[in-house]
């Protein structure tokens, strides 16, 4: 539950005074999904998130009443949604501090009408709630480019096609991102986005997994990352100025936004080598690639800088660097000279690995 909990707060600053446009299939989804999406809209509403509502099918006026049952501050627009006005009228409803509900019976999801209006609008997220979502081999799609979404269907069994395209289609016009939610699934809405997986398919136009610079801000939160690993003796102990000194040799891994794990590249100039140093990933990211691709990118940055070898140290991760990233242990004595002391004076037993990049 504790993890839960602070699954959802890493979301709620990024989330704040951020407009989310929800279309949902009313008409075809099972009441007691609906009711429990209203009340997720109603929880995004109290943590500062601006909201549109786009009703496909059913009855509108019977959603606007429950909607306001679930304490959601709705506003009926008049106008439907290819009204001339409908724009306007939005941005007056959202002035208010209300959310507005839009009549959009006789169109399917993400249709180019609704897409313009999301994008006239600024919104951050399109959120599709259906009768059936999008499945590729037989799971959601938690992530993908929207320019990868036809290599990605090539040879594969998928259902939903058509939304995936659209869904790519609203993201090359300018939507950062569209989720597509099997509406049939009660509580999928905050499943899908206070997780940093998700739970149906996203579809976006920028990277979403993204490997970059530390900045000092990051500081602060890289300690608190791996303190676990450095209390269990896995990491060597690291503190603020440290970091700060070397804050250029330290890389971070963002997913949607966040950050889950990290690593450093500490070169040895007079040695001709570098060490992949700091690799961690959070325990609830493990299992997917990411200290791997950590590695490579450390590695990447190595032959970028002309550096002919690498290192890395560790007492846990022997099975890693060995048969996974392809590294053979070295004697100790192959450390550079300062390395090597720190080692010794550590008291660890930490075995080291070394890998050419020359080839």
């Amino acid at each position: 539950m504790q993890n839960d909990v602070r699954a959802v707060l890493q979301y709620v600053p990024q989330f704040r005074g951020r407009l989310f446009v929800v279309m949902i299939e009313a008409g075809r989804l099972p009441e007691a999904a609906v009711a429990e999406c209203l009340l997720d809209m109603a929880a995004l509403e109290d943590v500062g998130v601006k909201l549109v509502i786009l009703v496909l099918n059913g009855d509108v006026k019977d959603l606007y009443d429950w909607s306001l049952e679930c304490e959601i501050k709705v506003a009926m627009a008049r106008e439907p949604i290819q009204g001339p006005r409908l724009l306007q009228e939005a941005r007056d409803i959202l002035g208010r501090g209300q959310v507005p509900v839009i009549d959009a019976k006789g169109y399917d999801a993400l249709d180019d009408e609704m897409v313009n209006l999301v994008i006239a609008l600024g919104a951050s997220k399109l959120i599709a709630l259906l009768e059936q979502g999008v499945l590729v081999d037989g799971a959601p799609v938690h992530a993908v480019r929207a320019a990868e979404v036809t290599a990605l269907a090539e040879g594969r069994e998928v259902v939903g096609m058509t939304l995936l395209e659209k869904a790519a289609k609203a993201c090359s016009r300018g939507v950062p991102r569209v989720h597509v939610l099997d509406g049939r699934q009660q509580g999928v809405l905050v499943d899908e986005l206070f997780s940093n997986e998700g739970v149906g398919t996203m579809v976006h136009a920028d990277s979403y997994r993204v490997i970059r610079e530390l900045s000092q801000e990051d500081i602060p939160e890289l300690l608190g990352m791996i303190g676990r690993s450095v209390r269990r003796s896995f990491l060597v102990p690291r503190n603020y100025e440290e970091i700060e000194s070397r804050i250029h040799d330290y890389r971070v891994m963002l997913i949607d936004d966040n950050v889950v794990g990290c690593v450093a590249l500490h070169h040895y100039p007079a040695d001709h080598c570098a060490e992949v140093a700091c690799l961690y990933v959070k325990q609830a990211h493990e299992g997917r690639g990411y200290g791997a691709d950590l590695v490579r990118y450390a590695e990447q940055m190595a032959v970028e800088r002309r550096i002919p070898r690498v290192f890395a140290l560790t007492n846990r991760a022997v099975v890693f660097f060995r048969d996974r990233m392809g590294y053979v242990e070295v004697s100790p004595d192959s450390l550079p000279e300062s390395r090597r002391t720190m080692l010794e004076q550590s008291g660890r037993h930490s075995k080291v690995f070394e890998k050419s990049l020359s080839d």
